[in-house]
């Protein structure tokens, strides 16, 4: 794994992160498992992907993750997001349930959420690797390190984000840098089947996100999925 591959404009954003000592840690942990013939997901050129799909100057909308689906060909970089031509998981359903209801539009058979990175949605997971079929196998290598100087540098930004954070652990994460911020804060229960009842249907929060960013003169985003 190479952190290089970090697209261009978020690499300079994160230089200074880049070159301290647990990023070389993490590098030697990813490559332990590549030798040790663990399958990791997502592919390696995709562990930055939503980064080179939604560059730091255009984020108007953060969506906090927990770390990559870990089924075969699931994740590709991207939180909550799956390629074309796989099924959308059913936390992903989810919120495309919630989608209907609280903007009208119709869930689509596609689960790739592309065109709401391109217009300004960074998808972020907190741990952007995991081992096929065992969740979380990656925390505490690093990457909560890194997402948290990612959620950092975007709490500095002047220009107001709107973040929707899902769950405990996405809100816990995120608490510290946005305290005091002009960035506006959603937060629901997961959209996850055991949670989504609790709360996240009918937080109408991609109706909420488009009220700010068009408060602050900024496109709205259109949550349709191609």
């Amino acid at each position: 794994m190479a952190l290089m591959k970090l697209a261009k404009n978020w690499h300079e954003i994160l230089k200074s992160e880049i070159a301290k000592p647990y990023i070389s840690e993490l590098k030697s942990f990813l490559e332990q498992e590549k030798s040790a013939n663990q399958v990791v997901y997502p592919p390696e050129s995709d562990v930055f992907y939503a980064f080179s799909q939604t560059p730091y100057e255009d984020v108007k909308v953060v969506i906090m993750g927990q770390d990559p689906y870990h089924g075969h060909g699931q994740a590709h970089g991207m939180s909550f997001s799956v390629p074309n031509g796989v099924r959308p998981p059913p936390s992903l359903k989810n919120i495309f349930k919630e989608i209907q209801d609280d903007v009208g539009v119709v869930p689509s058979m596609s689960g790739c959420l592309n065109h709401w990175a391109s217009q300004g949605v960074l998808l972020l997971n907190a741990t952007l690797t995991v081992r096929e079929s065992q969740p979380k196998s990656h925390y505490g290598k690093g990457w909560e390190l890194f997402t948290d100087a990612v959620v950092a540098k975007l709490g500095q930004r002047k220009d107001p984000i709107v973040f929707m954070l899902w769950g405990r652990s996405a809100k816990e994460k995120c608490d510290h840098f946005l305290a005091n911020t002009q960035h506006v804060v959603l937060t629901a229960p997961h959209p996850s089947p055991f949670s989504a009842h609790s709360g996240f249907f009918g937080c109408r929060h991609f109706s909420k996100a488009n009220k700010y960013l068009q408060q602050w003169g900024k496109t709205p985003i259109d949550w349709s999925v191609h």
